[in-house]
């Protein structure tokens, strides 16, 4: 098996990024409202979540998170992204290849409109590209 090395302070730079990203996309100031609407859900019938609850995904995203900023980072070290511009490329390929694919679902079996596949493929491909973009340079 091969060994990769991993920059934490990239890992550690993608996470927050990504969670920067997340709270910025799924804001009232961006996509939030077309979102919930796009999802069937009723925002006035919608109960507002406990702190418990919302600390549970805050760790919950952050955990994700840094997972697959660390999954990247061995991806990087794999194929040799070790500028900003590779690692752009890499999170292309692995949004495309896995993110994209594996979503295409909604539309195709779920029924949900190609509108929120958008929304949510599309917020992957940022983030894809930006912790692509910091790990690859940071290599």
């Amino acid at each position: 098996m091969m060994e990769g090395t991993v920059n934490w302070m990239a890992v550690l730079v993608a996470v927050v990024a990504n969670m920067a990203l997340g709270f910025s996309w799924y804001s009232p100031a961006m996509f939030a409202n077309e979102w919930i609407k796009l999802m069937g859900w009723d925002i006035k019938k919608m109960k507002k979540p406990s702190s418990d609850e919302m600390t549970k995904s805050m760790i919950g995203g952050v955990v994700s998170s840094g997972l697959m900023a660390y999954v990247l980072s061995h991806f990087a070290d794999y194929v040799g992204a070790n500028t900003w511009m590779l690692g752009l490329q890499l999170g292309f390929w692995v949004w495309l290849g896995f993110i994209a694919t594996v979503n295409i679902g909604i539309v195709l079996w779920e029924r949900k409109p190609c509108k929120l596949f958008l929304i949510n493929t599309g917020y992957w491909l940022v983030s894809l590209l930006m912790m692509g973009a910091i790990i690859g340079g940071w290599q």
